[in-house]
C-alpha cells in the first residue's frame, strides 16, 4: 500500500470513528418524555374494572403496555426488564416516559413515577 493509499485509509477510517459518535447523540435527542396515565393498547383509557387491575391482566394475556396523554394512546415498546417493572408498578397510575416516539408508538428509554 503507498503513502497515499494509507492516508485516504486513514481519512476514511477517522470519517467512520467520527460518524459513529455523532449518530448516537443525534438519536439521543430525538427522544421526549411524556407524562400521563400507564395503560395496555386492548384498553387504551377505557378499562373494565379497576385499571390497575385490567391493565395487569391484559398486558399478561400479551397486550403491550400503554400510555394515556390526553386523548391520545401511545403503545410502549421495550424489553428492558426495569422500565417493565416501572410500568408494572405504575399500572393505573401516572408515569413520566422518556423515550423515541414513531408514530403511536414510543420506544421507551425509561419510566418513572410522575408527581
Amino acid at each position: 500500500m503507498n503513502a497515499r493509499s494509507r492516508k485516504v485509509a486513514l481519512l476514511l477510517l477517522s470519517a467512520l470513528m467520527i460518524a459513529g459518535l455523532v449518530a448516537p447523540s443525534a438519536f439521543a435527542a430525538s427522544e421526549k418524555t411524556y407524562t400521563g396515565t400507564v395503560s395496555d393498547a386492548m384498553c387504551g383509557a377505557k378499562h373494565m374494572g379497576p385499571a390497575a387491575e385490567c391493565t395487569r391482566g391484559c398486558v399478561s394475556k400479551g397486550s403491550k403496555y400503554a400510555l394515556v396523554v390526553g386523548d391520545k394512546v401511545y403503545t410502549l415498546e421495550t424489553s428492558d426488564k426495569a422500565a417493565l417493572a416501572a410500568l408494572d408498578k405504575q399500572a393505573g397510575a401516572k408515569a413520566t416516559v422518556t423515550g423515541s416516539e414513531q408514530g403511536n408508538t414510543i420506544t421507551v428509554s425509561s419510566v418513572k413515577a410522575a408527581h
